[in-house]
């Protein structure tokens, strides 16, 4: 959430940014914040007539005076200051309404425009591979090896589901251990265990509710709990509510878990295969970090899932989100994007956040300054480490052989028993 305050002094700063991004901070936030300034005004001014009036009374009962006038007046102004509360708590209660639907405050860095054809692209590492014969996606491949089977799926799930077996699952399997092994040995995060299933609060924190209840899925009643779009939401919520010692920071978390999405307003995108489904599986980092530090660490992360794309060879590209496109905790974001051959265009494989003091300010996730001895807000990042589906699907493509085989990437090979798929 962006600061209230910074809404309130800087009123045409925080519109010029949120303008970046294409959103118009409803007009009625300033009336409302007009009137609640005026309720706040009047609610000092009866503190005080409260506070006169009291040192009245107890002048006049020391005095031996009758204070039956004055008593009517405290009992009045009681009266008006319960009114004034319940409208000063009324104003806040909408004016927090617009507020949860504010997106971050770009940073400065961030290049402006309308939609993802205005992002832009920072570097290419790798070269895609030139293929002397036509080269098939990865559902003709997966099928064709008898171990993609997206019927099956369909009669257990529906649509953008699939069942992965023997050799492919076995890789999917091995993806996750590579991803995992490398980002706790030598990127020094702490692996976690998380639920899968979370309250409404752990939406709220990371900004999933209010704004997108419609995009995830939602258990009935009387548990009515969250399937979790990412393990970002149960990572990024266990500092929820807590002062961290200045020592503790940086946070560094890493799970391996199933993720959930019901992909509204995507129908019609990516029906084939495996690129947008229901469920999939993903690495999730994230850093809880002092504010000073977030920058850098954007970077760091950053180039922590690009070395799971550089250990299995695969080309990619990294592109600078612009305001239009960036997700609506994000201060800044950079895709990862891997080449897809079937597809001849590069496909996102990771996005990497920073989300500034918009998370923690939600979820009251502090530090205590070892400076000033006061309480601030951390700062939190994450990025996929990646996403297992698409790194399957990639791999796929970009190792297949005119038979349709698959040559296995020999950071695998310590996890597997075969180095090829399809081979007799």
């Amino acid at each position: 959430m962006i600061d209230p305050k910074l809404l309130r002094n800087q009123f045409e700063f925080v519109k010029a940014g949120l303008a970046k991004r294409g959103t118009v901070i409803n007009s009625e936030f300033e009336a409302l914040e007009g009137q609640r300034k005026t309720v706040q005004s009047a609610f000092e001014n009866a503190q005080a007539e409260k506070n006169q009036i009291a040192r009245e009374i107890g002048q006049a009962k020391s005095k031996g005076e009758n204070a039956d006038a004055l008593f009517e007046k405290a009992d009045e102004i009681k009266s008006r200051l319960d009114t004034l509360q319940q409208e000063f708590t009324r104003l806040d209660v909408q004016i927090d309404a617009i507020l949860l639907g504010l997106p971050n405050l770009p940073d400065d860095s961030v290049p402006i425009g309308k939609d993802e054809s205005e992002n832009v692209e920072i570097c290419r590492v790798g070269s895609p591979k030139t293929f002397d014969f036509p080269v098939k996606d990865h559902v003709a491949l997966g099928e064709a090896l008898e171990m993609m089977d997206f019927d099956t799926a369909a009669k257990l799930s529906g649509a953008r589901f699939v069942v992965l077996r023997r050799q492919l699952a076995s890789l999917h399997r091995a993806l996750i251990q590579l991803m995992l092994d490398t980002h706790t040995r030598e990127h020094d995060y702490q692996e976690m265990y998380v639920p899968y299933l979370v309250k409404d609060s752990a939406f709220f924190g990371t900004g999933q509710l209010p704004k997108f209840a419609e995009d995830f899925f939602k258990t009935r009643e009387p548990f009515a709990l969250n399937l979790i779009p990412t393990a970002e939401v149960s990572l990024t919520n266990t500092v929820s509510d807590m002062i961290l010692d200045e020592s503790q920071l940086p946070w560094k978390l890493t799970a391996h878990t199933p993720c959930f999405r019901s992909e509204a307003g995507s129908y019609g995108r990516d029906t084939r295969g495996m690129i947008r489904q229901h469920q999939f599986e993903k690495v999730e980092l994230v850093q809880i970090v002092h504010p000073e530090k977030s920058w850098e660490a954007l970077e760091a992360l950053r180039g922590h899932a690009e070395v799971i794309l550089q250990k299995l060879g695969l080309p990619y590209r990294v592109m600078a989100l612009c305001t239009g496109d960036m997700g609506f905790t994000a201060a800044k974001t950079y895709d990862l994007e891997v080449w897809l051959p079937s597809q001849n265009t590069y496909r996102e494989i990771s996005s990497c956040s920073n989300c500034t003091d918009f998370q923690a300010r939600r979820m009251k996730a502090r530090f205590k300054d070892s400076k000033t001895g006061k309480n601030e807000l951390v700062h939190t990042l994450n990025g996929s480490g990646l996403a297992v589906g698409r790194t399957l699907v990639a791999i796929l493509e970009n190792y297949q052989d005119q038979s349709g085989h698959i040559q296995v990437p020999e950071a695998l090979h310590r996890y597997l028993d075969f180095k090829s798929i399809g081979m007799d």
